[in-house]
């Protein structure tokens, strides 16, 4: 696929009030590089839609009759469809939203949302971004990450080579890494000491990029991650993209979810 630049981002809207769909039609269509290539009232209409569209971004609303948004979305994302879906929502934190998460969109927004963030979204989107900034990331797994399950054999905290010899939970200065839990009671690990690489068929990420994948799942931005780790912005960046080459997922957001899913990081206390 060509870049933003050259090419106009195709864009799918699905939702079965026709005076949102048209409302977003008028905004988007009328900035360059942008078009709307179908509109869908419900989910089943959604799906079929992508597939013959082809479109590079669908704006996804969550209730729709005959098939939600949340079904809709996985099975775009099952299909093998290179289109990455924006759920609109009519509450923030909405708990729909973190479903369609799971289910493999890239982000999510309001539906009162400004034309201007409206289409800013779309281009982030599309460039392969996650539509979710870290604090809004942070907020909304510290309100649902309690409801995914504890997978103890994939919680070690991360080490990194030398480093691993410091004490788990702790950063490179020996700083506590936000998030991360030391071992519990239960001492998980095992006799062998504390493996850095989350396990559940994960062991092919390296050391480095396992510790990576634990601090995005805490919704740090890159630049947090670089001042964490002592590394340059565009070396997490490569490690960033790495875990998401090897895990194949599609972006941040989706990381995100993966690591919570898989009991990588822990919820934080209330």
């Amino acid at each position: 696929m060509t870049t933003e630049a050259t090419q106009a981002v195709r864009v799918l809207l699905a939702d079965d009030q026709a005076l949102v769909r048209g409302g977003f039609r008028l905004i988007l269509d009328a900035r360059p590089g942008i078009e709307v290539v179908g509109e869908a009232g419900d989910g089943a209409e959604a799906v079929e839609l992508v597939g013959r569209r082809e479109p590079d971004v669908v704006l996804m609303d969550v209730r729709m009759p005959t098939m939600d948004g949340i079904e809709a979305t996985r099975r775009i994302a099952a299909s093998g469809s290179a289109a990455r879906v924006i759920i609109l929502t009519t509450y923030d934190l909405d708990e729909y939203v973190f479903a369609a998460l799971r289910a493999g969109a890239s982000g999510f927004m309001l539906k009162d949302v400004r034309p201007a963030e409206l289409v800013d979204a779309v281009r982030v989107v599309f460039r392969g971004d996650a539509l979710l900034a870290p604090t809004v990331t942070r907020r909304l797994l510290d309100r649902f990450a309690r409801t995914l399950p504890s997978v103890a054999d994939a919680s070690a905290p991360p080490s990194d080579g030398p480093a691993g010899r410091r004490r788990a939970g702790t950063g490179p200065l020996g700083r506590p890494v936000r998030g991360i839990s030391p071992p519990d009671a239960a001492g998980v690990g095992g006799e062998g000491g504390w493996d850095a690489r989350p396990r559940n068929g994960l062991a092919e990420l390296t050391e480095r990029e396992a510790v990576v994948l634990r601090l995005v799942a805490l919704a740090l931005s890159n630049a947090e991650i670089a001042t964490e780790l002592v590394l340059t912005e565009a070396t997490v960046k490569t490690h960033v993209s790495a875990v998401l080459r090897k895990l194949g997922l599609r972006d941040r957001v989706q990381a995100v979810v993966f690591a919570y899913d898989h009991g990588l990081v822990r919820p934080r206390p209330n």
